[in-house]
């Protein structure tokens, strides 16, 4: 449509009273203005004949549904149009007209007239009412006014239209010339079409031309602020959004409205509960209203990519075959009875209980003793994915709870992490070296665990990166701990504690030959008939070159065997190589342990004590002496305080009951003693070394030996009882390991003897004292 123009004058007295009916759809025709229309529909097409062949006389009515394509009804008409005149007609086809045609004034439709394919109707033809006077020509005045300032800011409309409005003298005309010329809705225009009173219509015109004359001039406004302040950030800011509205013209998405819908089909797609969906469509919202280049734009795109990426409802089905999980747990671990035995009583759990909240376990024993590994074990078992994060030196709380979605960094916590990449909310989650978490001044991640890992608790667990709870209900939490004693209480007491002790030498020979050497000889590229074990090469290396509860080191062994194997097949082409006992010294070198049980304890005053460490068990030499001097007590090898006052504790007992000892009284008169724990760079300390402190004095004043290959542990008393202690299984396993046939410990730690392997209580012998004469009867020979 192009701008209507004043034309001709017209005699409405020639018009008809019944007129052929033409419906507008996009436009309105105000009289004495010319519009160029397009007819196109059949019945359309006949009317315009039929008219050219008679007066050329017709009506044009508004449609009410504005770009209808479908035929209208008489319903669909507005009551109010104007008679026309076609002052041109072209034809380039046989159903498609091309009219100009010119208002001649209004009418009114009475009612239609049936009898033709087209609108007829009996009209009414409406004259402008109210006199020119003061208040009509000030309302024309401020329209001229108004009128020729849009023009001057519309690039569109040419100059002369403005001066054209100065020359019409008509107030009805120059209202209906402003309002088909301005840039106002269709609607509105019928309005102004509608109005026969002529001081109505310059209002209403009026405010037409106001609005339209503020939007050109805010425009105009915001256009001289871009060119006259447009830095680069502004100018790529303008150059995008004219993109934006080419491509809209043309039909095409820009790329951030692509972004958003597909955000927006995620966020359907992923069914996300309902607090998070909330949060997603506000941050969906927030991000259709920035610009791509701002650092917003980046923030809350990554934070909803975390929220349509993590696993809120996606589960991996659990394998609850307990025979299939017994036989995976066998294969890949060869012991560990008690882990193996939960393992098992969990999945019949679930298998009774899908809803069951799973527990929280806790393994806990020495380096190399298959923590870590029966972990992935475990969730190979179990038909779920297995993620790991490390724990050590970690002491800041934003890893496991998340930053504040404050700046462009900000990411989730460790934990949220784990479970987009396990892409599923049920995994196996192992949180390794929880005893050696720290915090400092930016947290404790332990006490931020404490939410994590109790199943009261952790299925509202809430990031502070997505501030929406998720639940990790479903998730199996195993935790792993060289010791117990670092871990928080509140934590440890939501861990079920299952210890992973150490391994007998005939459990490492198993291993051995089960996993280790075939791992080391397919690392190495050996095949299985180019280097072979004997049974004696592996007790060899066992007990000459580790000394370990796990079994670190002893891969490391034979990982060196492999290596110089390997050597020996490539440079000397040998086919196979068998690996003896008497042969390992070529590949180790010299044996870097030697049993001195008998001979460091084959004199008087030596005793040899069992020991916890956080690797294991170890035996303790404790040696005594005595010399000239003024009761003094001199204790040596970097012992603490507890093990100080078991020293003093133990000879206070002796000078108490040294006539039942047959000790002289006055020993300690003329005497001073020397207690000695060597390895002295090692600090010891703890009470379980005061039986062996006493035996040691013991065996110094009495001259009695202690027995051959003889080792004890526990806690005395000023008054000689003899206290349980802790550990007693690594201690075990340390001195079987050491050569030790007997071992004395307190009654109360005949309960711990369940812990023992049946080949240990076979090769070892137990004595139970529960008071310290027992222990020296037991302990120290015959007197000769």
């Amino acid at each position: 449509m192009t701008e209507q123009q004043p034309f001709m004058e017209f005699d409405t007295d020639k018009i008809p009273e019944i007129l052929p009916i033409l419906p507008l759809s996009e436009a309105a025709l105000f009289p004495k203005m010319v519009l160029p229309i397009v007819v196109m529909q059949g019945d359309s097409v006949q009317l315009v004949d039929e008219a050219m062949s008679k007066d050329r006389i017709i009506g044009l009515v508004v449609s009410k549904n504005s770009g209808q394509s479908t035929p209208h009804t008489q319903n669909d008409l507005y009551t109010v149009g104007t008679s026309a005149l076609i002052l041109k007609m072209a034809k380039a086809e046989e159903n498609k007209a091309q009219l100009l045609v010119q208002g001649v004034s209004r009418f009114t439709v009475k009612d239609y007239i049936e009898g033709k394919p087209y609108f007829q109707a009996r009209v009414t033809h409406i004259a402008d009412k109210g006199a020119k006077d003061k208040e009509a020509e000030a309302l024309m005045s401020n329209i001229t006014g108004l009128f020729t300032r849009i023009v001057e800011l519309s690039p569109g409309l040419p100059r002369e239209i403005g001066a054209m409005s100065s020359s019409i003298s008509e107030p009805g005309t120059l209202a209906d010339m402003v309002a088909s010329t301005i840039n106002s809705t269709v609607e509105e225009k019928q309005k102004i079409l509608e109005t026969e009173d002529v001081k109505e219509r310059l209002k209403a015109v009026n405010q037409l031309v106001n609005y339209q004359l503020e939007v050109l001039e805010l425009g105009n406004k915001i256009q001289t602020q871009v060119k006259g302040d447009m830095d680069k950030q502004q100018r790529e800011y303008y150059l995008r959004q004219k993109l934006k509205a080419i491509k809209d013209e043309l039909g095409e998405k820009d790329e951030e409205g692509v972004e958003i819908e597909e955000y927006r089909a995620k966020i359907e797609e992923k069914n996300l509960p309902e607090e998070a969906r909330k949060e997603a469509e506000r941050e969906l919202n927030r991000l259709s209203r920035m610009h791509p280049s701002s650092s917003e734009y980046t923030v809350a795109s990554t934070y909803l990519d975390w929220l349509t990426t993590i696993p809120w409802n996606e589960s991996t089905q659990d394998n609850l075959d307990i025979k299939k999980a017994r036989k995976v747990l066998d294969e890949d671990h060869y012991g560990l009875k008690k882990a193996k035995k939960r393992i098992i009583e969990y999945l019949a759990v679930r298998k009774l209980n899908p809803d069951s909240k799973g527990p929280i376990l806790c393994f806990a024993g020495p380096p190399g003793t298959g923590k870590t590994s029966l972990g992935r074990s475990i969730a190979r078992a179990l038909g779920r994915k297995f993620i790991r994060i490390s724990l050590g030196g970690v002491r800041d709380e934003a890893e496991i709870r998340g930053h504040r979605r404050t700046y462009v960094g900000a990411l989730p916590g460790r934990i949220i992490q784990g479970i987009r990449r396990a892409e599923s909310n049920n995994p196996v989650f192992m949180l390794d070296e929880i005893d050696k978490v720290g915090s400092d001044f930016r947290g404790d991640p332990s006490s931020a665990l404490l939410e994590v890992l109790d199943p009261e608790q952790n299925d509202t667990f809430s990031d502070h990166y997505l501030d929406v709870p998720f639940d990790l209900s479903k998730v199996m939490f195993i935790t792993t701990a060289n010791i117990l004693d670092t871990i928080p209480p509140a934590l440890r007491d939501r861990m079920e504690v299952l210890k992973l002790l150490g391994y007998t030498d005939d459990e490492k020979i198993k291993i051995a030959e089960t996993f280790l050497i075939p791992r080391q000889r397919k690392e190495h590229g050996l095949k299985t008939e180019q280097i072979v074990f004997a049974e004696g090469a592996i007790k060899r290396v066992i007990s000459d070159y580790t000394r370990e509860a796990g079994l670190r080191n002893l891969e490391r062994e034979i990982a060196a065997i492999c290596r110089g194997a390997a050597t020996k097949v490539v440079e000397d082409a040998t086919e196979s190589i068998t690996v003896q006992s008497v042969n390992v010294g070529k590949y180790l070198g010299p044996v870097r342990f030697t049993s001195e049980v008998v001979e460091r304890a084959s004199t008087p005053g030596v005793a040899i004590g069992l020991a916890w460490t956080q690797v294991g068990g170890e035996i303790l030499f404790v040696e005594a002496t005595a010399m000239k001097g003024k009761k003094g007590l001199t204790l040596t090898g970097q012992l603490g305080d507890v093990m100080k006052e078991s020293a003093s504790a133990a000879l206070s007992f002796i000078r108490t009951n040294a006539a039942d000892m047959g000790v002289p009284e006055d020993f300690f008169e003329n005497q001073d003693i020397h207690i000695h724990v060597p390895a002295g760079a090692i600090p010891k300390d703890g009470p379980s070394a005061g039986v062996t402190m006493l035996t040691a004095l013991g065996s110094l004043l009495t001259s009695r030996k202690v027995r051959e290959k003889l080792a004890m542990t526990g806690e005395i008393t000023l008054r000689g009882q003899v206290l349980p202690v802790g550990g007693i299984k690594e201690k075990v396993l340390a001195a079987h390991r050491a050569g030790i046939e007997t071992i004395i410990m307190p009654k109360r730690n005949k309960k711990d003897m369940e812990d023992i392997p049946e080949k240990i209580q076979k090769d070892v012998r137990f004595l139970f004292a529960d008071n310290m004469m027992d222990v020296l009867e037991m302990a120290l020979e015959k007197a000769s």
